[in-house]
């Protein structure tokens, strides 16, 4: 029995399972809109989790009422084996991880959506369903895009994955000519699927297009993420979940699935458009992000040791007396503060600040830590104020006006590297952190950060460092405080 079943197109669905097709869509669309906004992310999640609970029941009721052959009894069993491993390995999976590692495996159930692609795909071409067979050639188009869209989301996610991890170097990895590399394979794969329509089907020349092509894909996925440098990284978990949507997408054509259709492109196309706004704020090219290696064209990387000057440590007592004396504070944190779990302490210094007249508020990177999103979701979950949590764009013009910065476990979202020609960096905009008054950097070592780049604000006279883990430090100000 092939994987891909035959399902029904929508209208000739059962009432049921069509309105809760309909209603699962709906509520996609819902935790979408909800997610955009702070206010509404918990209502957004609540959609979500609904809707797709809607779609899997739907989806249940629709396998065992649709192969009566194989008996009820049979399928509820299967499918109740298939959900159980699922859900034991994903509860594991998701107990083991902490929300540093978010991204991480974020980036592996990408990739595992685009490997269930290739699978299906595989499947489909070898056993096709009636509808299928029927389609013909349009139906071999639709197995060769999905495997090929599949492929480098798999591998391009696992690099991902593996670099956010530390386990693959941050910086980028290049290989010479590599555009031309990239834009050898997509011709030659668009070749490959010329030849593979028109061969004749499940003859062995087709099915050696379709195999090599899965390997160029598959060595693509990995060439494209591999000479990305790590300060990009957030962008690149972005691109990848949108490609994973579109691998969802190819595989609600192979089995004839409307709603796996509509998720699938609802979670691309916002990819997408998350990605490109993401590039904006980083003054990157779309373009580049999709070819891959984006902001290292004509960039050298700068040793670790490049930078030199002297350097102001200070400690808690110090940090404690210049933060009652402020009127203005800006506290923007970094990938350093979620390792820490600074979040909590962060919080309650800001309520403390706050409540003896201090202007206390965040800024925000777009590419703050390693995931879209990541910090916003830390001071949620620590109960900071949503109206005093601020994107770059908000405050970046008010720094000169700001007595006092925080930098909590930042380093490339605020390094001023990025304002000078050659730099690895060069071009992405960042938080304006040195023209305040002065600057606090609370950060464990002079270790340069994910991109591999020295930041020259640790050198800059109105720059003080205090060094060690910054959940310690930030609870030590605090009781200096008191």
């Amino acid at each position: 029995m092939p994987i891909a079943a035959e399902v029904p197109l929508l209208g000739s669905l059962p009432s049921p399972v069509a309105l809760a097709y309909i209603l699962a869509a709906v509520l996609f669309i819902a935790a979408a809109a909800g997610l955009s906004r702070h206010e509404t992310a918990v209502a957004g999640n609540v959609a979500g989790a609904a809707g797709m609970c809607v779609a899997v029941a739907a989806a249940i009721g629709l396998a065992l009422s649709s192969n009566p052959s194989r008996g009820v009894l049979t399928t509820a069993l299967l499918i109740a084996l298939a959900l159980g491993i699922g859900a034991v390995i994903g509860m594991v999976l998701a107990g083991r991880v902490a929300m540093t590692g978010m991204p991480q495996l974020i980036a592996v159930l990408n990739g595992l959506v685009g490997l269930a692609a290739v699978v299906v795909g595989y499947n489909s071409y070898l056993s096709p369903d009636a509808l299928a067979a029927s389609l013909g050639t349009f139906h071999l188009g639709e197995v060769f895009l999905g495997v090929f869209v599949g492929s480098v989301t798999f591998t391009g996610s696992i690099v991902a994955a593996l670099k956010l991890a530390g386990r693959i170097p941050g910086r980028p990895i290049t290989l010479p000519g590599r555009n031309l590399l990239n834009l050898a394979a997509l011709l030659v794969s668009a070749a490959l699927m010329a030849a593979f329509m028109v061969l004749p089907d499940g003859s062995p020349a087709a099915w050696t297009c379709l195999v090599v092509m899965t390997v160029i894909a598959l060595a693509l996925g990995v060439h494209l993420v591999v000479a990305i440098g790590g300060g990009d990284m957030p962008v690149v978990v972005s691109i990848m979940n949108s490609y994973s949507g579109w691998a969802s997408t190819f595989t609600g054509f192979l089995v004839n699935n409307d709603l796996l259709i509509i998720t699938g492109t609802l979670v691309g196309s916002s990819g997408a458009y998350l990605s490109y706004l993401m590039c904006q704020a980083m003054n990157r090219s779309f373009m580049s992000v999709l070819l891959g290696g984006f902001g290292t064209e004509g960039s050298a990387p700068m040793p670790a040791g490049a930078e030199e000057g002297t350097i102001d440590a200070t400690d808690v007592t110090t940090v404690a007396h210049t933060l009652q004396g402020a009127r203005r504070v800006v506290i923007t944190p970094g990938y350093g503060m979620a390792v820490a779990q600074a979040q909590y302490p962060v919080a309650t210094l800001t309520d403390m600040l706050r409540n003896e007249g201090v202007e206390v508020t965040f800024g925000i990177h777009p590419v703050a830590g390693r995931l879209p999103g990541h910090m916003n979701v830390l001071l949620a979950e620590a109960k900071v104020p949503y109206d005093i949590v601020l994107e770059m764009d908000e405050i970046n013009d008010d720094f000169p006006e700001v007595d006092v910065v925080l930098v909590i476990g930042a380093n490339d979202t605020v390094n001023p590297a990025a304002q000078e020609p050659g730099s690895p960096i060069a071009g992405m905009p960042v938080l304006r952190v040195w023209e305040s008054r002065q600057v606090v950097v609370f950060k464990r070592s002079m270790a340069t950060g994910y991109a591999g780049v020295q930041n020259p604000l640790f050198f800059k006279d109105n720059t003080s460092m205090l060094f060690g883990d910054a959940k310690d430090t930030v609870e030590g100000i605090i009781r200096a405080l008191e």
